[in-house]
């Protein structure tokens, strides 16, 4: 059974292109953790999503800067979108974030996940 698509939804027809935006609001619609962030889907593909965020006040921690799990929320999410582009149901086994710099109220943060390889159940996103 697809990953997003109820089972009487025809999606045969569709293109890869199709069938990733048919998911990403089929994931969409049900986020109310990516909703109540702000966060937005900019672009989506099969094998890749871009999302962006715009830091708020609740969002900062006692050093005024973005709260480093709201950062890796973000990556998280963007992963998700990307690996489940292709309607089959994925998620993380694990992954690493690397936060180069601080991020401040008002920053618009974008990330962008990318499949660099995926084979059977495994799947690697950069």
């Amino acid at each position: 059974m697809d990953a997003f698509v109820k089972p009487t939804t025809p999606t045969d027809g569709m293109t890869p292109q199709q069938l990733a935006e048919y998911v990403r609001d089929g994931m969409w619609a049900t986020d109310w953790a990516r909703q109540a962030l702000g966060m937005q889907v900019l672009a989506i593909g099969p094998g890749t999503a871009t999302l962006r965020m715009t830091v708020r006040r609740d969002m900062l921690n006692g050093h005024q800067t973005c709260h480093g799990g709201l950062i890796t929320t973000l990556a998280d999410s963007t992963f998700a979108f990307s690996c489940n582009s292709r309607n089959e149901l994925s998620v993380a086994a694990g992954f690493a974030v690397d936060i180069s710099a601080p991020a401040f109220e008002g920053d618009v943060l974008t990330a962008v996940g990318t499949e660099v390889e995926k084979g059977g159940r495994l799947g690697l996103y950069d």
